[in-house]
């Protein structure tokens, strides 16, 4: 045995693999992306702070150029916070309405082309609906001023003679067409391909044998859907509905074009110069015709619309991170002296 366990070799040791040159330079190239886009996004973060510091913390009611910021009822601003407080709400409230009217459709869309269609008509769909992402906004507001306004005419009508006594649909009843319900309608057909996409892709990923599995039981296909679909794609659709719904929030043209806006708090949906104003729209109409002070202000304007975007990123990664199929719950601890 003494001889036998000489002769037997040492272990081999654990030699360092050489890297390729090819992985080296992915590796450089990946993490030279994942920087810049640090790098990007903070730029824009201190630009933005940069610019509009000097609106944001200037005595507005000592300053004529401030005060007068597009101001159609002659009150003038007394702070800063004052006028982006009007903005914001607009941004929201049309980003809101726009959801509210082009989620449940794109969802809707995503689960006839993913499970409904046949292969050649899902497959039709499936291109139109990614054409219309390279659609310019300038075309939808020109599409929205020809054709939607006109078309929504006698459902403000309608609503405002049957359900006036709803602040919602309270008039008067715009006679142009230039309302939030038009420029929500148009919102919500841009923020289509999006939603479409994104959840069209997670529910061509359900396992296929949760699928067959729920129709082998004897469950129809809605049932099917409603049961293995819906809950493995639950995470998808919201962070669907948060991407559109920030693609509704900086939308600039096709407001600027279609709304009549003021710089008011209103939920108004169908009057004519009641509309709240967004922060994109705002800028792209005032900023050639600014002076410094006033493009510090709407710079000013933009670093807000810049955080609510970031706050939706977050929010959508912390309910991703909550409800999506890798989110595990941790297990209760045993308390101290419990009987095994």
């Amino acid at each position: 045995m003494t001889s036998a366990t000489a002769t037997q070799t040492p272990p081999p040791t654990k030699k360092r693999l050489k890297r390729r040159a090819g992985d080296s330079v992915f590796l450089g190239l990946s993490t030279a992306s994942a920087v810049s886009i640090l790098v990007i996004l903070a730029g824009v973060a201190i630009f933005l702070i940069l610019r509009g510091l000097p609106a944001i913390t200037a005595n507005w009611a000592d300053n004529p150029s401030l005060s007068a910021i597009q101001n159609p009822a002659q009150v003038p601003w007394t702070s800063f916070w004052e006028y982006v407080g009007p903005l914001l709400w607009g941004s929201i409230w049309a980003a809101l309405i726009a959801m509210v009217l082009g989620t449940p459709v794109a969802i809707g869309v995503a689960l006839f082309i993913s499970h409904y269609a046949p292969r050649r008509l899902a497959s039709a769909l499936g291109y139109v609906i990614d054409l219309l992402a390279a659609v310019p906004s300038i075309v939808f507001g020109l599409w929205g001023i020809i054709v939607i306004r006109p078309l929504l005419l006698p459902l403000s009508d309608f609503l405002s003679t049957y359900f006036g006594w709803i602040p919602l649909f309270e008039g008067p009843v715009s006679s142009t067409g230039s309302t939030m319900l038009a420029g929500g309608v148009v919102l919500a057909i841009m923020i289509l391909p999006i939603v479409t996409s994104i959840t069209r892709e997670i529910f061509l990923q359900t396992p296929r044998l949760n699928e067959e599995a729920a129709l082998a039981l004897g469950a129809t296909r809605w049932e099917m859907i409603r049961l293995a679909v819906l809950p493995y794609a639950r995470s998808g659709m919201v962070s669907a509905t948060l991407l559109g719904l920030g693609r509704a929030l900086g939308e600039t043209m096709a407001i600027a074009l279609i709304i009549s806006p003021s710089i008011i708090y209103s939920v108004k949906l169908l009057t004519d110069g009641y509309n709240s104003q967004t922060i994109a729209a705002n800028i792209a109409l005032n900023f050639p015709i600014s002076d410094d002070i006033q493009r510090s202000a709407l710079v000013g304007t933009g670093l807000m619309l810049f955080v609510i975007s970031f706050g939706v990123n977050i929010l959508a990664r912390w309910i991703v991170g909550r409800s999506g199929p890798a989110a595990t719950r941790k297990p209760k601890r045993r308390k101290e002296g419990a009987a095994a």
